[in-house]
């Protein structure tokens, strides 16, 4: 019988069963991933199996992310009496076909597996190299599968890591002497394919309870086995006033809880990684996960198993990285750099080589009496103390930025990301096309937030281009090409018609670019004033809102299950639907990125999304239709028109294009009258 590609659904149970016996029979080389993982690859489209007279002989798992267009290689298995048969690359040419609008293919394999040729002969080529964090600290190759899309974007994407503590069952599972029972689904941490997605960490608790170890042998290698981690070293007043609060709660939220050492011993797991900045902590101990609800309402740690790292690391790497939430309602103030004020700065901000303290203040007193009108902007946190700083300028038609510092912080990430957005709209509104930022050594999350956002390197600084067109492949390649040739460097070109997946990196990295004749599908969604209010200060509130950095970059809103053809990505265009009388209030006010749409249950939807803020668990249930789902939109990069499209002069538009417009749900627009209204709501005149 001929062999057939197959791409696994989640009822196909018995294909999944028989993928994961083949895997089975390679963990040595593969790397352990549990039945679970297998069974979310297949319900996200990531499970091709070749199959022959319903046997399985080979399959691809790979990840499909989210936030990423590349599709991340898990494992490549052949039954090794199979191979020979060009099994391997039916495979991967089966998942370039199936996906043909990601940017590429990322795998990760170790280095004395030998299998260079191998690769090199499905296409793929070499890209960089880590070391594993398994015992004997293998090295990774890294390797890139390229699918034909312009070069520009491949740069574009990254996995930053998501850190997580582990309780001493985990870390026992994976670097004791003694196999423990059921250490398996620990060691899936450590397979090879996730080495630059998680680094694992640990706090003074785990310590504590490796010294009362008995065993002198096993003491001593786990105290060793210690340095492979990340230490942690949270504040330790603040640990105790945590575990305090955690007791509390924890004590009203299980009445029949025995208050012991043992459930101490959980708690101060819970509050150190709190109180070191971090939201994941991984255990298998069946008591912390009972209190994982009591770490997440007062720590904001999520509690869970190694198994729910593997197989959610994206999620869970998004929701630490970035916590917009954390921001809402805080009380984040900007202002002007005073003179005489720059040596106040030097404690909060990083400064390496040739960038001492004293450097530091002179760059910044050299900005206050220069020729050339900088702003020196600085943030501040509720407590007054400076969390971000930068200065920018207008040269011509470039925005100039010699400091961009963000502060050790919390939330320094997340201020890094509303940072380098708010660097972008200044840029747009000052009428620049180039981004500089020319500090010489910017802080480490503000470089990765740069890097995600478009920006490359070029004669010592970061660069970003500013396309300010609404318009065709051809007529923002135009513009892109016109400023790209006037840095001397190359550019991609754009074609009509390109993917989805491909046209949003485009619209990110030349952002506010908009691409209106690629793939990329365009929606119309009728908002409420008062989540409007919420998300976007309009209709502006009474109340005094902080727009220090804009809009946070990301949220969710809710609605009805009811499917009306979304995809993902997409734009979409918000309309108040709402005003105190006819017509009044009834406006389209900006547009955003889509990028997801999950249909679930309210309570599943809030867990996943709580760290994006404005809604809670009552307004997510209240979202839901009589099914008992609900549908959750996380959207980014929002832009709040200068001149918003009333709905007189969004009928009459639509009129003019001989257009179908629905304002009654959520509803698919032509790309062509998203252009008209996008380009109406930045009119000036």
């Amino acid at each position: 019988m001929a062999i057939k590609l197959v791409s696994v659904s989640p009822v196909q149970e018995e294909l999944i069963s028989r993928a994961i016996a083949l895997g089975d029979r390679y963990t040595k080389t593969l790397g352990l991933l549990t039945p679970p993982a297998y069974e979310k690859a297949a319900e996200d489209g990531g499970l091709l199996t070749a199959v022959e007279a319903g046997e399985v002989l080979g399959y691809a798992l790979f990840g499909l992310p989210k936030r990423s267009a590349r599709i991340r290689l898990a494992h490549l298995c052949v039954a090794e009496e199979q191979r020979g048969r060009g099994l391997a690359r039916r495979l991967v040419e089966g998942i370039k076909e199936r996906y043909p609008q990601r940017l590429g293919v990322k795998a990760k394999c170790r280095r004395d597996y030998n299998l260079s040729g191998m690769w090199r002969s499905l296409g793929f080529v070499p890209d960089g190299e880590i070391r594993g964090r398994g015992r004997d600290g293998e090295i990774l190759d890294g390797w890139w599968l390229d699918l034909g899309h312009p070069d520009l974007f491949t740069e574009m994407e990254s996995d930053a890591l998501l850190v997580v503590t582990v309780d001493h069952g985990v870390f026992a599972d994976l670097r004791g002497i003694t196999d423990t029972a059921d250490a398996e689904e620990s060691r899936a941490l450590e397979a090879g394919w996730m080495a630059d997605l998680i680094e694992l960490a640990y706090t003074p608790q785990l310590v504590h309870q490796i010294r009362d170890l008995t065993d002198t042998s096993e003491r001593q290698h786990q105290r060793a086995a210690l340095s492979s981690l990340r230490k942690l070293s949270p504040d330790l007043a603040a640990v105790d006033e945590r575990c305090r609060q955690l007791l509390q709660a924890a004590t009203r939220a299980i009445p029949d809880l025995a208050v012991d050492a043992e459930l101490r011993l959980h708690l101060q797991y819970v509050a150190e990684t709190s109180c070191a900045g971090l939201q994941v902590l991984a255990t298998r101990d069946p008591m912390l996960s009972r209190l994982a609800d009591v770490a997440w309402e007062v720590a904001r740690v999520r509690v869970v198993s190694p198994a729910t790292v593997t197989l959610h690391v994206d999620e869970l790497r998004q929701a630490q990285v970035y916590r917009p939430a954390d921001l809402m309602g805080t009380e984040f103030r900007s202002g002007e750099v005073t003179p005489g004020a720059e040596e106040e700065l030097v404690a909060f901000f990083h400064q390496s080589g040739d960038d001492d303290s004293s450097a530091f203040a002179e760059r910044l007193r050299s900005l206050n009496g220069d020729a050339i009108a900088w702003r020196r902007e600085l943030l501040r946190d509720s407590q007054g103390r400076p969390v971000a700083l930068y200065a920018w300028a207008l040269d011509g038609r470039t925005l100039v930025v010699p400091v961009l510092r963000t502060a050790s912080h919390s939330l320094e990430a997340t201020l890094a990301r509303q940072l380098l957005f708010r660097v972008k709209q200044l840029g747009r509104d000052c009428g620049a096309e180039i981004i500089r930022i020319a500090d010489p050594h910017p802080s480490e999350p503000a470089k990765s937030a740069a890097r995600d956002d478009g920006f490359f390197p070029h004669n010592g600084e970061l660069t970003a281009l500013l396309v300010n067109v609404c318009g065709t492949a051809a007529e923002v390649e135009a513009v892109a090409g016109r400023l790209a040739r006037g840095l001397t460097v190359d550019t991609a070109e754009l074609q009509a018609g390109m993917s989805a997946e491909v046209a949003a990196v485009v619209e990110r990295v030349w952002w506010p670019a908009k691409i209106i004749d690629s793939d990329l599908p365009s929606f119309l969604v009728p908002i409420k004033p008062r989540w409007s209010t919420e998300l976007f200060n309009v209709p502006a509130t009474l109340i005094p809102r902080s727009d220090v950095l804009g809009i946070s970059r990301e949220h969710v809103y809710y609605r009805s299950s009811g499917r009306r053809g979304e995809s993902v990505p997409a734009r979409l265009l918000w309309y108040v639907s709402e005003g105190n009388s006819p017509g009044e209030g009834q406006m389209v006010v900006g547009s955003s990125r889509l990028d997801e749409v999950l249909v679930d249950t309210p309570d599943t939807l809030f867990s996943a999304f709580e760290h994006l803020g404005v809604y809670g668990r009552v307004e997510v249930q209240e979202a839901a239709d009589a099914s008992g789902r609900a549908m959750a939109l996380r959207f980014s990069d929002t832009e709040i028109f200068p001149k918003p499209v009333t709905l007189r002069r969004l009928t009459s538009l639509r009129k003019e294009l001989g257009l179908p417009l629905s304002l009654i749900s959520l509803s698919k627009i032509s790309n062509e009258l998203f252009q008209t209204v996008y380009q109406e709501g930045h009119r000036t005149t």
